[in-house]
């Protein structure tokens, strides 16, 4: 968010700055059903982990940027880096947390995540409180850059075959290709994007907190904060649930998001409070348990485009859902809630048919 706003800095207007944003995540989404399959094909996931964080190096170059145009072009190629690297990387997670539990290996991937989203900005405070400007937090940005190349060549050297890990581990969940795993796959692709598509974004709560006056504007990215907070502590959690008690857990998506509407709609300060902590809760449950039941459901050879493919329903739905919740709101608030409400209902049969057939698959559930 705030390097796309930084395009305002090169004289970019609003509209400008949002469709940079929103192509930039468009193509981040768009193109991970190839870099996938070409992962999966090529078996070199390293390699498109590696290419896909050395594009994270656009962003300290925008120190460079004369124009909004050239700032937009590295924009641009950030995003499509995280394209490239995160089917590969999801795929070698599922095979390097095979030991130790994918929820908790994916759980502790998203609380480390966390932490680096608050700590990046930070790094733009710090320069800001110094007296510098948008190029001084770009340079900055570059020493964890370097750091973060750092820890990937070691986390390469130390696991050069990802898959090596998940078989010497002794714990592989025997997935066979037959009509019942991808009858259990569309099903699970069908709960992802139905619930995904009652997930409200973020900005529209802030929207909604600014609009009511329930919140001053110093104080919505206090609340952000606490959801990040919130999203690494139950991530972690949320784990450990899934790999005691596996796919039931799932449960726990639709259910919170149910409640999310009723909630974070509220005119009262401790119910917007209340909503921030809930949707939080609700990133933290989707990052982890969604990403580590794609691992469980996919052959090891085919995690990269199956998780290209997750990846693209989540993003897409989610953005569909995001356009016809925010078109709703305009038309009145309590319309947005009932199609939210109505959205994550429709999501728990489905996800229900899921838990069933998985609970008849050997290998697939946990006691």
């Amino acid at each position: 968010m705030l390097p796309a706003r930084s395009c305002l800095h090169w004289g970019a207007s609003a509209f400008t700055v949002a469709f940079i944003a929103g192509f930039g995540e468009f193509v981040g989404y768009a193109i991970r059903i190839a870099t996938g399959f070409l992962a999966d094909r090529s078996g070199q996931y390293w390699a498109f982990v590696i290419a896909g964080y050395l594009m994270i190096g656009a962003i300290p170059l925008l120190v460079l940027a004369g124009s909004w145009e050239i700032a937009a072009l590295l924009l641009i190629t950030e995003r499509i880096g995280k394209a490239v690297r995160s089917p590969a990387k999801d795929a070698v997670l599922a095979h390097a947390t095979s030991a130790i539990g994918r929820g908790w290996g994916f759980g502790l991937h998203e609380a480390l995540d966390q932490i680096g989203a608050v700590a990046g900005p930070l790094l733009f405070v710090a320069a800001f409180a110094a007296g510098g400007n948008y190029q001084g937090g770009f340079a900055l940005l570059a020493v964890p850059f370097v750091l973060l190349l750092l820890a990937l060549v070691v986390a390469w050297r130390s696991m050069p075959d990802p898959m090596g890990f998940e078989s010497a581990s002794g714990k592989t969940v025997p997935v066979a290709d037959t009509a019942g795993s991808r009858r259990r796959l569309n099903l699970y692709g069908a709960f992802t994007a139905i619930t995904m598509a009652g997930f409200i974004v973020f900005p529209l709560l802030a929207y909604h907190y600014k609009a009511l006056g329930i919140l001053p504007d110093a104080e919505i990215p206090v609340f952000y904060a606490i959801a990040m907070g919130v999203d690494a502590v139950i991530a972690l959690a949320v784990g450990k649930a899934y790999d005691r008690y596996g796919v039931r857990v799932l449960l726990l998506v639709p259910l919170v998001g149910l409640i999310i509407p009723l909630v974070a709609f509220s005119p009262s300060y401790g119910a917007a409070l209340a909503g921030a902590v809930l949707w939080g809760a609700s990133m933290g449950m989707q990052e982890t348990v969604l990403r580590a039941a794609v691992a469980d459901f996919t052959p090891p050879g085919g995690r990269g485009f199956a998780f290209g493919i997750f990846n693209t329903i989540y993003g897409g739905a989610w953005f569909a859902g995001s356009v016809i919740i925010g078109g709703l709101y305009m038309a009145g608030v309590n319309y947005a809630v009932g199609f939210m409400f109505l959205v994550q209902c429709a999501a728990v049969p489905v996800l229900w048919m899921v838990v069933r057939e998985t609970g008849a698959t050997p290998g697939m559930t946990r006691s």
